[in-house]
């Protein structure tokens, strides 16, 4: 009899109801024949420019592809095709260590493309998302990324917060502007993400990636400790908590320029979730060192264009000194207004920008303003009304 090499599953084979096992509606790409490796399948997502991989026990594979879930037309995944996948990424205590808590977090470098990896138990069985990382670094001039991120790049210390909800384009937004300062300036980068996303190669600075769970323990610790490893930049993967937060703005405060991510959908609530991590009685304090610290704030979204591609759209807030004001009163309204007539200093509404998608016939006027927050504002923009 032969013995298997590979372990015994850890997830027992689960009774796939009827009704789940075919593919229903929604768009279905033409892909071929099922790979029989997970590296097989990433490469297909990988060169049509797909840019996540889904897969789960009793369900059929899918790709998103510009902006949507499409189907494969490949047949449902057993458990044991999955564990085969999961053992191509996941060394064993990985493996163990998702049986235990049912989550995981991740990346892993195929030799192609690296991914992030998300994995969920669910009722149907273990599923997981791959997001695809270019290897290759776009630069802002060709992402066509307004000129004010060169701007905030070249500053040497203060907050740049990148904002948008998941799948926005954040964290290649924040790689092209650490990959303008790493090509043009001599500085000392350090990254601390969970996990690492883009890689990026030392040039003209020195440039050190750390990830969550294999260089530090705890991502707080390592922010605080990054303080005192002779740092000029300093990215932080996502701003999670308060504590975080505070050492950041520490940080940005001490003569560091700190990028930090967050997931809301306009530069001014962004503020606002800023300022809502501290209780009541710290406000006057935390509005008078955000207002201090905080360069700008860059709110991104993504659209279909008219050639089923995506584009970006963005909400930009730069600190001046009229910001800072109005953020030390905590009248975070006004600032709105501000960034309506303050395209001069870069300012940028999610609104003007959409219009000007529009005006440019790469978006339908009807995409764009189901985009938008504020869509009556926008639909009298596109009427030509101010």
């Amino acid at each position: 009899m032969t013995t298997s090499p590979f372990p015994p599953s850890p997830f027992p084979p689960l009774p796939i109801p009827p009704a789940a096992v075919p593919e229903t509606g929604g768009p279905r790409l033409g892909n071929g024949s099922q790979p029989a490796s997970l590296e097989g399948i990433v490469r297909i997502a990988n060169e049509k420019g797909y840019s996540d991989v889904h897969l789960g026990v009793g369900e059929a594979p899918r790709f998103r592809a510009s902006g949507e879930i499409a189907g494969t037309g490949w047949p449902v995944t057993d458990a044991a095709t999955f564990n085969g996948w999961m053992r191509e990424m996941l060394s064993p205590g990985a493996i163990d260590a998702f049986q235990r808590d049912k989550e995981f977090d991740g990346s892993h470098a195929f030799p192609f493309v690296r991914v992030r990896i998300n994995m969920l138990d669910s009722l149907r069985g273990p599923a997981m998302v791959l997001r695809l990382i270019p290897q290759k670094i776009a630069t802002l001039e060709e992402l066509n990324l307004p000129p004010v991120l060169k701007e905030l790049a070249a500053r040497p210390k203060g907050m740049i917060l990148v904002t948008g909800p998941t799948g926005s384009g954040k964290s290649t937004t924040l790689a092209a502007m650490i990959d303008w300062i790493n090509r043009n300036m001599s500085r000392h980068i350090l990254t601390i993400e969970d996990p690492v996303e883009f890689v990026h190669e030392s040039r003209q600075s020195l440039i050190r990636h750390r990830e969550v769970g294999q260089h530090t323990k705890v991502f707080h610790s390592a922010l605080r400790a990054a303080l005192r490893e002779d740092p000029d930049v300093i990215l932080i993967g996502e701003i999670r908590d308060q504590e975080t937060l505070v050492t950041a703005i520490e940080a940005s405060q001490t003569g560091h320029l700190v990028f930090g991510t967050l997931h809301t959908n306009s530069a001014v609530k962004t503020v606002e979730r800023v300022l809502g991590m501290y209780p009541p009685s710290e406000q006057d304090s935390v509005r008078r060192a955000v207002s201090e610290s905080l360069l700008g704030v860059i709110s991104q979204g993504l659209i279909k264009t008219s050639d089923s591609k995506r584009a970006a759209f963005h909400d930009i807030l730069i600190n001046t000194d009229a910001c800072k004001d109005y953020i030390q009163r905590g009248e975070l309204d006004e600032i709105e207004e501000i960034m309506k007539r303050s395209a001069f200093d870069g300012m940028l509404t999610a609104n003007k920008s959409l219009q000007q998608l529009v005006e440019a016939s790469r978006v339908t006027p009807a995409d764009a303003l189901a985009q938008s927050l504020k869509p009556n504002e926008l639909a009298q923009f596109l009427r030509g009304r101010t």
